[in-house]
């Protein structure tokens, strides 16, 4: 009975330590698109500063919340390459764009795209919606979450230098 226990704890501390997204990992390769059906891929963000990637579902409140309480704080945003990922169809985006996220939609460093193909998940393996995801200069992961209350967090980590 001891072994199947300590074989049973060792596969579900194995599973959840791998589960994690580890400090340092590199951004996932992925092809999404554009709203004219073109691709875009994670590859071509340029290096250089940061990355923001928020995974979303238009209907979500967890989503809407989140986006709200970021979009309040656009100009820090700035500095950033930040995409917009979904994989709800346009005019669902654009309705969760224009009505939770209206300072985004002007920026020039943020890009909305769709996951038509449906492989954000399987690439960056996200817990829930939203998903936030922050890259260094490097495309290396420095925070992740799919946390409600983690905004302060995520704008802690922008901030650092």
């Amino acid at each position: 009975m001891k072994l199947l226990l300590t074989f049973l704890s060792v596969i579900f501390f194995t599973g959840a330590a791998m589960a994690q997204d580890p400090v340092g990992t590199a951004m996932p390769n992925s092809i999404f698109y554009n709203r004219d059906s073109t691709p875009f891929s994670t590859y071509s963000i340029p290096k250089g500063k940061k990355s923001l990637i928020f995974f979303f579902d238009a209907t979500c409140g967890h989503c809407q919340k989140v986006i709200s309480e970021i979009s309040k704080r656009s100009k820090e945003l700035d500095k950033l390459n930040i995409i917009m990922i979904s994989q709800d169809e346009y005019r669902s985006i654009d309705y969760f764009m224009t009505n939770f996220a209206k300072p985004l939609l002007t920026k020039p460093n943020v890009k909305v795209v769709q996951d038509r193909d449906h492989v954000f998940i399987m690439a960056f393996h996200p817990k829930q919606y939203p998903s936030m995801y922050l890259y260094g200069p490097d495309k290396k992961i420095i925070f992740s979450s799919s946390s409600d209350k983690d905004v302060e967090k995520l704008f802690k980590a922008i901030n650092t230098p």
